[in-house]
């Protein structure tokens, strides 16, 4: 586990490049449309594809960081980047039992007591890891398995 107390703050702008894409949404409801093209196309996949993860790593991308760079979400949490306490900017991941796996994923935004409020993609106002956008939701810390650093080490 990494220790906060070696970390740097976000790199600028990628909570801020998360957050400016609410309100995107599919074109038909397929893992389409222009912004999620992009999304895709960063991690070198082509419409149709998940894409939570892909906008995830697109949001680094765009912030100059050139990692992570997955559309697999469970390839964010690989142990030396695991996080015990959320905290802003970190990403998160919901672990789905019957995939054995973490399935889904996105940004921390806040964290207020045993909730923690986020920004992913490929969700829906329910929450689900097969949605139709990007959203702003408030999660359970108890439904988030797994929490990760990719912001770089001070020096």
């Amino acid at each position: 586990m990494l220790s906060r107390n070696l970390l740097s703050p976000a790199p600028i702008g990628v909570l801020a490049i998360a957050a400016a894409e609410l309100g995107v949404r599919e074109a038909t409801g397929r893992n389409d449309g222009p912004r999620v093209k992009a999304y895709l196309a960063a991690v070198g996949l082509k419409t149709g594809a998940p894409w939570c993860a892909a906008f995830v790593s697109w949001a680094f991308l765009q912030s100059g960081l050139k990692q992570p760079k997955t559309a697999w979400s469970p390839d964010l949490f690989p142990a030396a980047r695991l996080i015990k306490t959320p905290a802003p900017g970190l990403v998160f991941g919901i672990y789905f039992p019957e995939l054995k796996r973490i399935a889904h994923c996105g940004f921390v935004a806040q964290v207020k007591g045993d909730w923690v409020s986020t920004l992913e993609g490929n969700t829906s106002l329910a929450g689900s890891r097969e949605g139709d956008g990007v959203y702003r939701k408030w999660r359970s810390r108890k439904a988030i398995h797994r929490f990760a650093e990719w912001r770089p080490a001070h020096e």
